[in-house]
């Protein structure tokens, strides 16, 4: 029987990072994996498949568009089946790299769906391993929607939208989060007619308020059809393809959707079954996450969790960051998130990104705060690429320190992780706008918006 000092299940960005960081602080480690390659959902079938499809997509669609830089493109044609090639291969490129990192840093690769018989043991097939620790990060799955059936044929979750063998011609997405805006503006691009149906009466929820507006007004300028405040009733299969009855809320109003293809993307929830937690006592609240103390510890001792499966932002950026604090504490560092700082993106056209607090949240809270704003219409380098939508927002306590950053733009995702930085070094808006930020870049809008805040933009 093979002993471990621990056995980390699941192999996505919280399992295998945590398995890494716990070799290199010296730890014998096996990381135990199910699926044919590492890397979880995230890199198999979410963030990076989704990614590559986003990048060749925004390719096929600036093609219309490059009449405006003199530019002018015929002839130009969708090979559907190349584009899904080169996401395969982006995709298997990756895994190949997390299975280069196991073996240069000392890490037990072991294939086949674990579960836990006993506290300090770990089954995978007939073969039971030992370890002093046991890490639990098997991640998520796409949350069902009662009473439709999802045969990722017709009716698919995320999987199935990042693999469909043609554009359809009526995609209809239940769902205004992160996951059906990035996958339906994919679609969208591609040529197909795309609609929106959301239960609330706006998209992204969590989102603040106001940037959210934003970028429903840019993605209904890209294609989008938007149907907020309604619920699906039901999908019903036609000679001609799906039939959708929907609802306004609160109002006994039904309306049909005629559509080829559906994507259910309301969520995702957590993967525990299987595992044997309710035999070993494995505390987990009622939406299913696994609880833990401050140190990833669950209610068995020796037994940990992290990532997707616990409470929390369900983000490949925050697994990682759980998985590092927990094996770092196990060795005998001190292991530590911030949970304020997590930022969150939406890589859709333009992208979305936020970290902290919202505006709604600090008037329920009833916080006091000050907030400034810069529209990327006056910021001279997003003139010059014509990525003119969107805005950057900041929010900050009476005495400057920033409790929230938000931003519709272009490179959205990257240009938070200066507001991210600067609220976990305690950074004020005085202090990030008095560093010099270079010229022309569309980081001068996050300069201005602090300036905003502070009363004195210079381009506003």
């Amino acid at each position: 029987m093979s002993a471990f000092d621990l056995i980390v299940i699941g192999g996505g960005p919280g399992g295998y990072v945590a398995a890494i960081r716990a070799a290199q602080l010296g730890l014998s480690v096996a990381c135990i994996e199910g699926r044919g390659a590492l890397g979880g959902t995230c890199l198999n079938v979410g963030c990076i498949p989704s990614k590559a499809l986003l990048t060749s997509s925004a390719k096929f669609a600036e093609l219309k568009h490059l009449s405006s830089h003199g530019v002018s493109v015929e002839g130009a044609s969708l090979d559907l089946g190349a584009m899904m090639g080169r996401k395969d291969k982006v995709v298997g490129d990756l895994t190949k790299g997390i299975a280069f990192l196991f073996k240069k840093n000392g890490v037990e690769h072991i294939e086949g769906w674990a579960s836990i018989p006993a506290p300090g043991q770990v089954k995978v097939g007939d073969d039971v391993y030992e370890a002093k620790n046991i890490l639990i990060a098997t991640g998520s799955e796409p949350t069902p929607l009662p009473g439709v059936e999802i045969d990722e044929v017709d009716v698919v979750s995320s999987t199935g939208a990042l693999k469909l063998d043609r554009v359809p011609d009526h995609l209809v997405v239940i769902g205004a989060g992160v996951i059906g805006l990035e996958l339906g503006q994919v679609w969208a691009r591609l040529g197909a007619k795309v609609t929106v149906v959301e239960y609330l009466d706006r998209i992204l929820p969590g989102i603040d308020g106001e940037i959210a507006k934003l970028s429903q007004r840019a993605l209904s300028k890209r294609g989008l059809k938007f149907q907020l405040g309604r619920a699906l009733k039901s999908i019903d299969k036609t000679d001609a393809g799906l039939s959708l009855t929907v609802d306004r809320v609160g109002k006994d109003n039904e309306e049909t959707i005629e559509a080829d293809k559906v994507l259910i993307a309301i969520g995702r929830r957590p993967v525990t079954r299987g595992l044997g937690l309710d035999d070993l006592g494995v505390a987990v609240n009622a939406r299913g996450f696994i609880e833990v103390d401050g140190a990833f510890q669950t209610s068995v001792p020796g037994i940990y969790a992290i990532g997707d499966c616990v409470p929390g932002p369900m983000l490949a950026h925050k697994a990682e960051e759980d998985g590092v604090a927990c094996v770092e504490t196990l060795a005998g560092q001190h292991g530590h998130v911030d949970y304020n700082t997590v930022p969150g993106v939406v890589y859709t056209d333009p992208e979305v990104a936020s970290v902290g607090l919202t505006e709604e949240a600090l008037k329920e809270a009833g916080t006091d705060y000050f907030s400034g704003k810069f529209t990327f219409m006056a910021n001279s380098r997003a003139r010059s690429t014509g990525e003119t939508d969107g805005a950057v927002k900041v929010l900050a306590s009476p005495e400057g320190t920033i409790l929230g950053a938000h931003i519709c733009g272009a490179h959205g995702g990257d240009l938070i992780a200066e507001l991210v930085l600067a609220m976990t070094k305690g950074a004020t808006v005085e202090e990030v706008a008095r560093t010099c930020h270079a010229h022309p870049a569309l980081g001068e809008a996050v300069k201005e918006a602090c300036l905003d805040a502070l009363g004195r933009a210079i381009h506003a």
